[in-house]
């Protein structure tokens, strides 16, 4: 099974993991996302046959649609969207965010996913395609400091599932994969760019890889036409859930 699958945050993570695996099966791919040299290596090592590539920020509705509208015909019949790019910003409780950031999520994760997936549903219907829907366990699993990342991620969830209802009968399959934790540049971007940040939340626990989710991904993609995979949830084994928090009162001396 071949096509073309359009992926959205492919310039790193589970995006650029996930080009190279399509690609490496035999798909063009549709590469988009904000930074064009990592998009121009990315098409230069899987071959320009192969690759189209879109720098493309995901806040900008204007230039998601004329990106759409303007797909040559080599790229244009899209089977599988996988809507990847998204993010997380800041590591405050909800009471000291910076409002910047909360906008530039939901901005991204929320406005800039129900955009292109919106320009895009005639073609999957057409083709009886796919839609991929990159979420979170922060969906589900509420944690300090997740405030409106969780909230962003618990609409793809839930975003995936209402797809799902009115795309009922068009043979459209809608599926929302939401992972733990993955080493990718997640929490050096959430952070600022503390690498040292980064490199001790994922010390010696044996996270996910990029690698692991695309080939997930791909997993689901590659399902007969007749199975629609509604959610899947993964973890690496060393995550689990989190017990309860317990703020103690004060006691008077």
């Amino acid at each position: 099974m071949t096509g073309t699958v359009l992926i959205t945050g492919a310039t790193s993570g589970i995006g650029a993991a996930a080009a190279r695996r399509f690609a490496g099966a035999g798909y063009r791919v549709v590469a988009t996302g904000r930074r064009r040299e990592r998009l121009d290596a990315l098409a230069a090592e899987l071959g320009a046959e192969k690759v189209h590539a879109i720098p493309l920020d995901m806040r900008d509705e204007a230039a998601i649609l004329a990106a759409i509208a303007s797909l040559p015909a080599a790229f244009k019949d899209v089977d599988i969207l996988l809507n990847n790019a998204g993010l997380a910003k800041g590591m405050e409780t909800a009471q000291e965010a910076d409002l910047a950031n909360w906008r530039e999520m939901v901005e991204t994760n929320v406005l800039g996913l129900v955009t292109i997936t919106r320009a895009l549903l005639p073609t999957l219907i057409a083709r009886k395609g796919a839609i991929i829907n990159l979420s979170s366990i922060a969906g589900t699993y509420p944690y300090r400091f997740g405030n409106v990342y969780g909230g962003t991620k618990a609409f793809v969830t839930q975003f995936s599932l209402n797809l799902r209802c009115d795309l009922h009968g068009t043979g459209v399959r809608v599926t929302s994969i939401e992972p733990g934790m993955v080493e990718t540049e997640f929490t050096v971007v959430r952070t600022g760019g503390d690498q040292a940040a980064s490199d001790a939340l994922y010390a010696n626990m044996d996270p996910m890889t990029a690698e692991d989710i695309a080939e997930t991904i791909f997993w689901v993609a590659s399902q007969p036409k007749h199975l629609n995979l509604n959610r899947i949830e993964i973890m690496p084994v060393n995550q689990s859930f989190a017990g309860f928090a317990i703020a103690r009162n004060e006691t008077a001396a």
